[in-house]
């Protein structure tokens, strides 16, 4: 569905594209998803919160900048993709929906993320790069469970110390940031499998050798003296790696996006909802 709303929007004048939309979404998708994505919107249908059962919804490339509070009744939504849209803030009722595994925020206009984003206590993964983050929010440090954290592109220069908590992560990616020094606090979590800091102003780094679980760490483009050193059978991509050819960078991280998604394939699918009972 779509791919056939994108196909068709594109021909349509934008201040005629929501009452399209809003038409083409009467009932309840089989498969439990929406995928506006493209589709010019400017506000929400808010008719979809109606959709109660929905697990997957993509809003990416549209021009939202606000989501209405009736988003709040889809509590069985597990992934929520707002990436490239006009959000300077996330709208709260984002928040209430407890049962997101992944959320997609990249490439918009956030300089923060709410205090109350804590109480998604289910994320897996977070997406925030593109935005206007000029630290990391300490908030991300309470989402226990999250695996994968995209915070590239943005403007850090350190990360906080409560990372450590999160001893469920395994993928930090930072690349295109503002860090002059590798982050101390990544030297204290020995569960990461992949480390990217590429296109940074790193000038040396330390030993990585002691993170038991690191499998990739790709620091290229940076200003450094010297390498990382790894345990042995660590990737590594950058200067005076051992690897012949060196291994692209894009190359490395879609291998790793390759598996993320994989894993989200994967997600529970709930059952479907039991049919109108006749009074």
């Amino acid at each position: 569905m779509g791919n056939t709303i994108r196909a068709f929007v594109a021909f349509i004048p934008a201040d005629r594209c929501q009452n399209y939309v809003a038409r083409d979404l009467r009932e309840m998708p089989l498969d439990r998803m929406v995928d506006l994505s493209g589709s010019q919107l400017r506000r929400f249908p808010a008719h979809v919160c109606s959709f109660q059962e929905l697990v997957k919804l993509y809003l990416s490339d549209n021009r939202l900048n606000s989501l209405p509070p009736e988003l709040g009744q889809l509590q069985n939504l597990q992934i929520l993709a707002l990436d490239f849209n006009n959000f300077k803030a996330l709208p709260q009722v984002v928040c209430t929906l407890k049962q997101l595994c992944i959320l997609y925020l990249g490439n918009n206009k956030l300089c923060d993320l709410p205090r109350e984003l804590s109480l998604l206590q289910n994320l897996r993964t977070l997406w925030v790069e593109a935005n206007y983050l000029t630290k990391l929010p300490e908030v991300v440090c309470e989402l226990s469970l999250l695996k994968t954290l995209h915070a590239g592109s943005n403007a850090l220069r350190l990360l906080p110390g409560q990372l450590q908590r999160l001893r469920e992560l395994r993928t930090i990616w930072l690349s295109g940031n503002l860090l002059t020094d590798f982050p101390p606090v990544l030297l204290h979590m020995p569960f990461l499998e992949v480390i990217d800091v590429d296109r940074n102003s790193i000038r040396s780094f330390p030993s990585l050798a002691h993170l038991s679980s690191l499998k990739l760490v790709i620091y290229d483009h940076n200003p450094c003296r010297n390498a990382p050193k790894v345990a042995k059978g660590v990737r590594r991509v950058g200067r005076w790696a051992e690897e012949t050819p060196e291994p692209d960078p894009r190359k490395a991280r879609r291998y790793a996006l390759a598996r993320e998604e994989s894993q989200e394939a994967q997600l529970p699918v709930l059952p479907p909802p039991l049919p109108p009972t006749s009074s």
